[in-house]
Formats: structure tokens, sequence, C-alpha cells
């Protein structure tokens, strides 16, 4: 009998060690869990926005308004730039993901080629929202202007403008889905009128090669035969009036751009400019969006695969109220 109590008494001695070993071992499991979650984001939404290039006042433009979202939020902003390099925003994404934010805000550098990224931290549950461009390898949603309405609103104040009639120039840009919406937007608002597309190349997207271009395009079109001219963004609106001075046929024509970036508004202000007119994109307004839309992705709500943020057309005479980018 003494045996078989001290047999007993061991046992339950040994039943009791393994209860308080395990009940501190869960304790200490829950505090590192609990522990890991808050070095994670330190208690706050964090959001990760890589760019093009912060060379570019668009983008710049940009990172403040994902600043002001996140001010308003309490959410830290980590804002990277590019610099059009597609290794560099791979390994920007990589790092995002390292740091587990909570959300990616992606401004691909190349649609295609930034799809592995995206797909690595879609596998690391983090919502990827392509803004003003769209990326593949599954990005939640895309938020861009409409593109289309910047096209159709310049469009229809060169029909007004004209009158319905006159010949014009376009200066198209790279086949990319901004710059396709554009046209078709402009070309639908023009084709019921009685203008005429005298000359249609390709700028670029940039001020030296529509420059170029122009220059080219007025050495072919004889003074007094162009009436107006729509430039798919603002860089080459500006290298259109260059052109336009250079070759002393100031008073011909009109330009309409795209963009409402501040180098055209600066442009229009000056006496005797002939950018009439622009279609402003607000890149402040379509990031804002973009965060509200990766939110909504992070609760588990449902979102749109395409939003787009409306434009509007700033003339030289509504310069004033425009509050630009």
């Amino acid at each position: 009998m003494k045996k078989s109590g001290k047999t007993l008494l061991i046992l339950v001695l040994m039943i009791s060690m393994f209860v308080i070993t395990a009940c501190s071992s869960a304790s200490e499991s829950s505090n590192a869990n609990n522990s890991g979650e808050q070095a994670n984001d330190n208690g706050k939404l964090t959001i990760g926005l890589t760019v093009g290039t912060m060379a570019n006042p668009f983008f710049v433009a940009m990172g403040k308004g994902a600043e002001e979202a996140g001010k308003e939020l309490g959410a830290e902003v980590i804002v990277e730039s590019a610099e059009y390099d597609l290794a560099k925003q791979t390994s920007q994404i990589e790092n995002f993901i390292t740091k587990k934010v909570d959300i990616i805000l992606l401004n691909a550098v190349d649609t295609k080629g930034i799809a592995a990224a995206v797909l690595q931290a879609k596998e690391a549950g983090i919502p990827v929202i392509a803004v003003d461009t769209n990326a593949e390898g599954g990005v939640d949603s895309t938020v861009t202007s409409d593109n289309y309405q910047a096209g159709k609103l310049a469009g229809e104040y060169v029909v007004e403008k004209l009158g319905g009639k006159g010949n014009i120039a376009i200066i198209d840009g790279p086949p990319v889905s901004a710059v396709t919406d554009r046209i078709q937007g402009f070309e639908d608002a023009i084709k019921d009128s009685d203008i005429k597309v005298v000359a249609k190349q390709n700028g670029e997207g940039n001020r030296e090669k529509a420059l170029t271009v122009m220059e080219s395009i007025l050495q072919a079109n004889p003074s007094g035969s162009i009436d107006a001219v729509f430039a798919i963004n603002d860089p080459e609106a500006i290298g259109v009036e260059i052109a336009q001075e250079q070759a002393d046929r100031k008073d011909e024509f009109f330009i309409v751009g795209v963009d409402g970036a501040p180098e055209a508004t600066e442009a229009m202000a000056k006496e005797g400019s002939s950018i009439a007119a622009t279609s402003a994109q607000s890149p402040r307004n379509m990031i804002k969006e973009a965060v509200e839309v990766g939110i909504k992705v992070k609760d588990g709500e449902k979102v749109e695969e395409l939003i787009k943020v409306p434009v509007e057309l700033i003339t030289q005479d509504k310069l004033e109220s425009y509050k630009g980018w």
C-alpha cells in the first residue's frame, strides 16, 4: 500500500507539472503573437505607395494626396519613387511585404513586368490597388482618371470654339489605354461636325518630341490652314506652343491639352498664350479614392475592378478658380 501510495503521488505531481508547463507555454505563445501583431504596424494602418518617378509633378501631388489621406486615417504612409526602373519597383514591393504593410498602392512602371511582385504581395495577403495605370498579377482594383471623358471634353470645346468647322491636328502618344481612350473621346466628340483632321502624329507624350512633330506638321501645312491642335497631355501641348512660336504662327491656332499640370496652367496664365484649355486630372483625388478602395478590400468588402475618377475642363477664364495639383 505504501509503494502504491508513493506511485500515485508521483503521478499526480507529474500531471500537475505538465499542466502548469502547458499553460505557461500557451501564455507565452499568445503574448508572442500579440507582440508580433503590434510590431507589424505599431497599432497603425500602414500604406505603401510606389510611383513611376517623383521627378514628375503629377506623382509628387499623388504622394501628397496619400499623405493627406494617411493623416486623416491616423495611418503611416511610405512613399517610394521607382525612377521608371522595374527592378527597383519590384524591390520596393518586396520591402513593403517584409514590413507587412496593410495596403499597397501601385503606379506600375511596367504593366506586365510587375505581375510577379503583385502576385507575391497577394500571396502575402496584402491588397494591391493599381493607380493611374493598370497592372497585371491580380490587383484588387484599378483607380484611374476617366481618360475618355478627358478627350471628349477637349473635343467638345474645340467644336464649340470653332463653330463646328475647321482644320485641326492631333498630337497622339504612346499606345497605352490612357492615350487611346483620350483619342477615342476626342474623335467621338468631333465626328458629327465639319471639323477635319489634317494631321495626326505621335508626340510620344513629351515636350521635345511634340515640338519636333509639330514643326513637321507646320512645314507640311501652309500658314492659315490649321485652326486648332489637340495634344494628349500638357507636356505635348507646351511643345506644340513652342513650335508655333518658332514658326511665327502664334495667332493662327489654339491648343488644347490634358492633365491640368502646373506648367500648363502657368503657361495659360501668360498673356497671349495659345494653350486655351486642358482637361484636368486630380492625382490627389485619385490616390485618396485608391486608399478608400484598399481599406474596403482589407476589410473583406467587394470593390469594382475599375474605378474612373472624373476630370474637368479648365479654360483660361477658369484659371483663378482652379485649385490645381
